[in-house]
C-alpha cells in the first residue's frame, strides 16, 4: 500500500478526484508493495489502478501516452532496506572493529537497491513471488554474487542452507530477460580452481548474464573465531588471471574479468581499455585503474602551477599513483608532488585499498614525513558519500588541523587528480 502524499494540479490522478490521503492498493491486481510499482506502470499505457478513498475500494481504467504521469507523491516509498541472511565466511561487516557508526555493519540485500544503485546482492532472501515480481517489473539490470554455483559450495560459502539453488532463480531471470552482472568473491581453496571454471561456464550458458568480475575477498586484522582465509599473493594471482583469459578465449569473448588488484598484486601490466567493455564492474574495482590512466592521458596539459604536494595512496596501489605522477611532472614543471603509500593499522596490513584507509592513519604517517608540503591529496573514496568523514569517525578539517595541510578532495578520476596539481575546478579543498 502507498499512501498518497500528494496529488498534483490537472494530473490524470486530479482528473480522476483522487486526494491526498487515499491510499493506492494495486496496479493491475497486484499490490502496491513499494515506489517501484508506481515507476513501473506510471510509464505503462494501459492498467487498473486500485485506490482506497474513504474506506471504500474504486478500480480506475488508466489510459494515457506514455509521456504522461498519474501525478503521485507517497509518504514512504517502502524501500527500507532488506537485510541479509547469510553469514558469509569473508562477510567484511563480519572482521570490523566495534564502535564504527551504525551504517557501516549494515548488513544489506536487496534486490530493490541492486536495480536501483547497482548493490550486489545474493537472492538467497527473494522467494518466488519476488522473482516474479523482478520479472514483471523488469527489474534490470540486476548485480548477483554469485561465489559459486556448486551448490554444496555455495551453502559453506555463504553459512546458509537455501543458497544452493543460485542457478535456478538466475536461469528464470535470465530467460525472462533480467539482464544480470555477476561477481565471484574468491576465497583461495574453496571457489578457485576447477569450481571457478564451472562457475564461469555455468554463467556464460545464460544468456543475459552481462558480465563476470572475479574479486579478491578483504582479510582485516579483526577476524578472531572466523574462517581461516589465506591472502593472495603474487603467484596466486597470476594463476588467475591466466585462468580468467583461458576461460575468455574457450568463451570467445571477454565475459570474464579481474580486479585490478590481482593485477597489482601479480606485477602484470592491465588489459587494453576495449577489454573492459564500457567499465560495467567499475565499483568492484574491475578496470578502474585503466580508466583512471585514461582519462589523465586526455586531460595532460602544460601548466606552471607551483605547489608542494603529498598524495595518499593505498600500498597497493603506491607504484601506479607513482609512474602517474612521474607523468604528471613532465607537464607541470613547477609542482613537487610526493607519494605516500600508507598502510592501514586500523583493518590491519592486508587491507591495502586506497578507499579503506583511515583518517588516524593518514594523519600518523604524515607526520612522519620530514618534506615541508603544502596540499595532501586524499581521493573522495576514502570519505563517505555525503559527508567528509573518513571511516573511523576522522573528519577532513581534524585531518587539516593535526597535520597543518591543506587537503585537496579530488573525485578519484583522473583529470581530477590531474586538477589537484593544476588549479582545476573539480576539487575540493579544506584549509
Amino acid at each position: 500500500m502507498l499512501k498518497i502524499s500528494k496529488v498534483y494540479k490537472n494530473s490524470i490522478a486530479s482528473e480522476l478526484g483522487i486526494r491526498k490521503g487515499d491510499e493506492v492498493l494495486a496496479f493491475d491486481g497486484f499490490d502496491a508493495v513499494d515506489v517501484l510499482d508506481y515507476l513501473y506502470y506510471d510509464n505503462q499505457q494501459f492498467f487498473i489502478l486500485t485506490v482506497k478513498s474513504n474506506k471504500e475500494e474504486i478500480d480506475f481504467e488508466i489510459e494515457k501516452t506514455d509521456d504522461e504521469s498519474l501525478g503521485l507523491e507517497f509518504e514512504s516509498d517502502n524501500l527500507q532496506v532488506k537485510t541479509c541472511y547469510n553469514k558469509c565466511l569473508f562477510c567484511f561487516v563480519d572482521q570490523m572493529p566495534k564502535g564504527m557508526r551504525p551504517s557501516l555493519y549494515l548488513k544489506d540485500d536487496d534486490y530493490r537497491q541492486s536495480f536501483l544503485n547497482g548493490n550486489f546482492v545474493t537472492l538467497t532472501n527473494v522467494n518466488d513471488f519476488e522473482i516474479d515480481r523482478i520479472i514483471r517489473l523488469n527489474l534490470s539490470p540486476l548485480y548477483v554474487s554469485v561465489q559459486v554455483t556448486d551448490c554444496q559450495t555455495r551453502e559453506k560459502m555463504l553459512g546458509n542452507r537455501f543458497a544452493g539453488d543460485i542457478l535456478k532463480k538466475l536461469k528464470k531471470l535470465s530467460d525472462n530477460n533480467i539482464k544480470i552482472h555477476t561477481q565471484v568473491v574468491l576465497v583461495p581453496g574453496v571457489n578457485d580452481g576447477a569450481l571457478l571454471d564451472k562457475t564461469c561456464c555455468d554463467l556464460y550458458n545464460l544468456k543475459n548474464v552481462l558480465s563476470i568480475a572475479v574479486v579478491p575477498c578483504g582479510i582485516t586484522k579483526y577476524r578472531q573465531g572466523l574462517y581461516k582465509i589465506e591472502d593472495i599473493d603474487k603467484g596466486y594471482s597470476r594463476c588467475v588471471i591466466e585462468q580468467v583469459k583461458a576461460l575468455n578465449k574457450k568463451f570467445n569473448k571477454n565475459l570474464v574479468t579481474v580486479a585490478d588488484e590481482f593485477y597489482l598484486r601479480a606485477g602484470l601490466d592491465f588489459e587494453d581499455e576495449e577489454f573492459y567493455q564500457g567499465y560495467p564492474q567499475i565499483e568492484n574495482g574491475v578496470g578502474l585503474t585503466v580508466k583512471f590512466k585514461n582519462e589523465l592521458k586526455l586531460a595532460l596539459k602544460k601548466s606552471n602551477f607551483k605547489g608542494k604536494y603529498l598524495v595518499v595512496s593505498g600500498t597497493s596501489a603506491g607504484d601506479f599513483i607513482k609512474s602517474q605522477v612521474e607523468i604528471i611532472k613532465s607537464y607541470v614543471k613547477n609542482a613537487e608532488i610526493t607519494v605516500l603509500p600508507i598502510e592501514n593499522e586500523f583493518f590491519g596490513k592486508t587491507v591495502n585499498c586506497t578507499g579503506l584507509l583511515v583518517g588516524n592513519d593518514i594523519i600518523n604517517a604524515v607526520l612522519k614525513q620530514e618534506k615541508n608540503h603544502e596540499y595532501l591529496v586524499i581521493p573522495s573514496v576514502c570519505l563517505k558519500c555525503d559527508e567528509p568523514v573518513f571511516l573511523d569517525g576522522v573528519t577532513v578539517s581534524q585531518v587539516v588541523e593535526k597535520t597543518a595541510l591543506k587537503v585537496i578532495i579530488t573525485d578519484g578520476s583522473g583529470e581530477s587528480f590531474l586538477s589537484a596539481f593544476t588549479g582545476g575546478k573539480n576539487v575540493r579543498i579544506i584549509k
